[in-house]
């Protein structure tokens, strides 16, 4: 059985790469590891979960978690559902992913974090878990023997340290002493800035066995990218899920805070989560955006028409919050809009200039805010729908894509609407998880309309 994912802090001894229950509880007693993580992501993306000690992992049993994990807000309020388990909070049960223990590098014993699945008590995939709304997304090109291939890229900033909310985020001091003011892109320099960061990030993926394709400084002030090599979307959509947690953990043992928020400073361009995205054969791997001569196939023209067509109803998932609208502005690194472009980086659908083997739809709406197994799903999904619907694309934007109309939501509410109202999407991801997510969307909305912000403060007290 081959080894990988060193461990820091145990010799770098290795995790069993796809193990089974038997040898993963082997090696947690060879390795004397002392806790276990039992983690799954919610609909936010945030990790839930219990922390237990190893050797009553190692015992078996159920681990279990009450339903009301899948409507909660992400202010910590609950979504009204009406069925019967949510109103008795009933327990899911969690399934561990063997292949996904991994180390925790910045804890002060040794531990492992697992990734698990939620079934509920017949052992069926709870609907709305977010990794069961990719696998069923993933299952249906599974089907007619396809298989998708994504490569995201995560955007964040790193900020001083913020515990009052009521005061702006400012860039930490760098290296020089100095704070980053942005417009420095690709700077590495800037880079440099946040070398202790870096560093942090480094050794814990290499702890953690992620493997990291490039770092870059983005425009805004202290904002970097992480690129991270193509794969399997669930394998994918794990990484950036850990990646966040791993991010945050790094900045905080160097005395700044990393903030995946997709607008989290004023005249500062927003943070993304690109995906890139084709599609292969199952049994021969070939690339089917291209047919033998090397041109796009309809395929490919359908699986961007499918994002043309669906995309504003998956909006919901990309640009989950209401500040996710304030990073989709015209000449703010973002796009307004579902236009295609070769090479065009004004457009909402990108498809980088490649070889015929890498050719691939790149989505620049979805924030890096966002659930990153739900965005990929509902961006997987789209180009779905648009094969099986043989979606034709508008004509390719070769020019400025600002200049042109404005065609995705506007807000949350709006992107909740057309989530509600799209059948189709709806039918692919799951009609549970729809339901389930549009209430807990339509809840954290009318939270935030009880907010007054300081906005409202300055123009309207003795205005009106």
């Amino acid at each position: 059985m081959s080894l990988t994912k060193p461990v820091l802090g145990l010799s770098h001894s290795p995790v069993l790469a796809a193990p089974d229950a038997a040898a993963l509880a082997d090696w947690i007693r060879a390795n004397r590891i002392d806790e276990i993580e039992c983690v799954t992501p919610d609909l936010a993306g945030i990790a839930r979960g219990k922390v237990m000690p190893a050797a009553k992992f190692v015992q078996g049993g159920d681990v279990r978690l009450p339903v009301s994990i899948l409507i909660s807000t992400i202010n910590g309020e609950y979504a009204a559902v009406a069925r019967r388990d949510f109103d008795t909070d009933s327990d899911l049960t969690l399934r561990p992913d063997f292949s996904t223990a991994r180390a925790v590098p910045w804890a002060s014993d040794p531990s492992l974090v697992i990734i698990h699945d939620l079934v509920d008590g017949e052992g069926r995939p709870s609907g709305a878990a977010p990794r069961t709304v990719l696998r069923r997304v993933v299952d249906r090109f599974a089907e007619a023997g396809l298989k998708p291939v994504v490569a995201p890229e995560i955007e964040f900033y790193l900020t001083k340290k913020n515990t009052d909310p009521d005061y702006p985020l400012e860039p930490p001091v760098g290296r020089s002493g100095r704070q980053s003011t942005g417009s420095q892109a690709f700077s590495l320099s800037a880079v440099d800035e946040y070398e202790r960061v870096i560093e942090h990030i480094y050794d814990y993926a290499d702890a953690q066995g992620l493997e990291i394709d490039t770092i870059i400084q983005e425009s805004g002030a202290a904002q970097l990218e992480i690129n991270l090599v193509h794969g399997d979307p669930m394998e994918l959509a794990d990484q950036v899920f850990l990646f966040k947690r791993l991010i945050r953990e790094a900045a905080m043992q160097c005395g700044c805070y990393a903030t995946f928020m997709a607008k989290p400073m004023e005249n500062q361009p927003g943070s993304a989560m690109h995906v890139h995205m084709s599609v292969v054969e199952t049994a021969t791997g070939r690339n089917i955006f291209s047919d033998a001569q090397g041109r796009p196939t309809p395929a490919f023209s359908h699986f961007i028409g499918g994002q043309q067509r669906h995309f504003p109803a998956a909006m919901a998932m990309a640009a989950p919050y209401v500040n996710s609208y304030r990073r989709l502005v015209a000449y703010q690194s973002a796009p307004i809009n579902l236009e295609w472009g070769i090479d065009n980086r004004s457009v909402g659908i990108r498809t980088p200039k490649s070889t015929p083997e890498a050719r691939r739809v790149e989505n620049r709406i979805i924030g890096s805010d966002a659930n990153p197994y739900l965005a990929i799903a509902g961006a997987l999904a789209c180009g779905w729908l648009g094969m099986e619907e043989k979606a034709k694309p508008r004509a390719e934007a070769t020019g400025d894509a600002y200049l042109m109309n404005r065609d995705l939501p506007e807000s949350q509410l709006d992107s909740v609407i057309e989530l509600e109202s799209d059948a189709a999407l709806a039918e692919v991801l799951g009609p549970e998880f729809v339901k389930i997510y549009c209430a807990v969307k339509r809840a954290e909305h009318a939270e935030f309309m009880r907010v007054i912000s300081p906005w409202e403060r300055e123009y309207l007290l003795l205005n009106v």
